[in-house]
């Protein structure tokens, strides 16, 4: 009988010893029973992810990632190996076989249940249309996605990507879109568009205003290019606390869903201070390591 009180007191300290011992505060930390990373849901990268070496520095911090387009020469494990969505995009101006194309990779692809579509229109210099020539070819997004809910896939249209342009009478994000719903009305009575989530480009301070003056079309909004360049960004260490000003905004806000940090790596010298990786496949460097670290809310 005593011996038996000894071994079960010897377990309960055991437990309580084990359960004190045990830090549940580390972000990267997985979870024993599902093998989930604990990350932020919303957190993404706008960059051609293709190396595993880079996959595997971010999947502790970067739940999804893009490359403005719908094919990616990541490896064909991505998803179960590094708990990272692929979202395909139509930038603007596709071919029909590009519908096909997206069509066959959300197919096979069940994870995937975003759909990008048609960045910057307001920009001469990327997709470029009219808010009349968008709400004209909007109807071919929606007919995709109806398409795919027919095969039993329910997929989400995020879209258009807005940010100031450089279009006549259109660089105001809100202008285009003001005339483009109501152009999409008038061409198909009185309907509204499908937007399931607005998205948004920002590269400056203020994000939050510029969030407040979207709010009138009442989306959610997906940032899909997230960084500071104005010229008063100097060094890294002032994009730094950008960064966590404005990952602090995203996080905290209901109404953005995901936002994703601008860019990965490119031509040196970084003159925006805003790459993530140094140029070895891997290695992040400190703002890398920041946004990896920063504080989430699911």
């Amino acid at each position: 009988m005593f011996s038996r009180q000894i071994i079960k007191l010897a377990v309960l300290i055991g437990i309580i010893f084990f359960s004190c011992g045990k830090d549940e505060s580390n972000p990267t930390e997985l979870n024993n029973d599902t093998n989930e990373i604990n990350k932020s849901n919303k957190r993404g990268i706008a960059y051609n992810l293709t190396d595993p070496l880079d996959l595997d520095s971010l999947k502790n911090g970067v739940s999804w990632w893009y490359n403005w387009h719908f094919r990616t020469n990541a490896p064909s494990n991505y998803y179960e190996d590094y708990q990272m969505e692929y979202i395909p995009m139509l930038w603007g101006g596709n071919k029909e076989n590009d519908f096909t194309e997206v069509k066959q990779l959300i197919l096979g692809h069940p994870e995937i249940k975003y759909l990008l579509v048609l960045n910057e229109p307001n920009l001469t210099d990327q997709a470029n249309q009219t808010p009349f020539e968008a709400a004209t070819n909007w109807v071919k997004y929606e007919s995709l996605v109806e398409q795919l809910e027919k095969e039993g896939r329910e997929i989400y249209l995020v879209g258009p990507a807005m940010n100031w342009g450089t279009m006549t009478n259109y660089w105001d994000p809100v202008e285009w879109l003001d005339t483009f719903y109501d152009s999409y009305r008038y061409i198909n009575d009185n309907e509204d568009p499908r937007i399931d989530y607005l998205a948004f480009h920002w590269y400056d301070y203020g994000l939050e205003a510029q969030l407040d003056r979207l709010q009138k079309y009442g989306k959610q909004i997906w940032i899909t290019e997230l960084a500071n360049w104005n010229q008063q960004i100097n060094s890294y260490a002032k994009q730094a606390e950008q960064m966590k000003e404005m990952v602090s905004v995203c996080e905290s806000r209901e109404d953005v869903f995901r936002y994703a940090w601008f860019i990965g790596r490119g031509n040196l010298p970084d003159n925006k201070y805003t790459y993530l990786f140094e140029p070895n496949p891997g290695q992040l460097n400190d703002l890398g390591r920041l946004y990896l670290s920063l504080p989430f809310k699911n």
